[in-house]
């Protein structure tokens, strides 16, 4: 989806269990746990920030916004700065619109959530221990580092980190490189588990005269 769907690779979410407090972390513990948690949600809410770095010119863009997400496949990743772009994964479609151009695309639903990008992981359906050799690489800034290699790596993601509390075992922060060592660095804030979500967040209506390429 031109610059968003590209960038946008990896985050599934958080565990139930906390480990004790004189235990290692086991790896295997870890992730299993994070997929419990994640399907014992029905959805959530976060506002984000997003940089993504390009290799080449070692230039770095910073975006903001919010991000929803509703069981099964409910998606609305709306963008508000540094321009506004309104990503919606419906039951039927996908919408990525920019209204500053005027102008939207649509895709299958399928076709997105098939690829390893960041929406299939945090709609759930990337499973950590059948899609990624996973290894945990200790503590930084007080979080758990894991680093996840794809065990079919494609061209938009070929490695993985994710950084997990210990206290609530969210996960806070996601790092995605492609195959030309591009970075996508994904940092959610003030997570909300379970909220009520109108079904109309997640349904796009194209607003008359912008141009859409199906």
């Amino acid at each position: 989806m031109r610059n968003l769907i590209p960038a946008l690779l990896l985050a599934a979410c958080f565990c139930i269990f906390p480990l004790p407090a004189q235990a290692a972390p086991d790896v295997g513990m870890v992730t299993e746990s994070i997929q419990a948690r994640y399907d014992s949600l029905q959805g959530f809410r976060t506002t984000f920030t997003q940089e993504l770095t390009n290799k080449a010119s070692g230039e770095t863009e910073v975006r903001e916004g919010e991000f929803l997400f509703q069981k099964p496949n409910l998606i609305r990743w709306d963008t508000s700065s540094p321009e506004q772009e309104l990503l919606i994964v419906g039951p039927d479609a996908v919408w990525d619109f920019f209204p500053d151009e005027e102008v939207a695309y649509k895709y299958p639903v399928e076709a997105i959530l098939s690829s390893k990008t960041m929406l299939r992981f945090v709609s759930g359906t990337a499973n950590l221990t059948e899609d990624f050799y996973v290894d945990l690489e200790g503590e930084e800034d007080g979080l758990l580092r894991m680093n996840l290699v794809p065990k079919e790596p494609e061209a938009q993601l070929v490695q993985a980190y994710i950084w997990v509390s210990e206290e609530d075992w969210l996960i806070k922060k996601i790092l995605l490189m492609d195959f030309s060592a591009n970075e996508n660095k994904l940092t959610f804030h003030d997570l909300e588990l379970d909220p009520e979500l109108d079904a109309s967040l997640f349904e796009f209506t194209p607003p008359e005269d912008i141009d859409i390429f199906d």
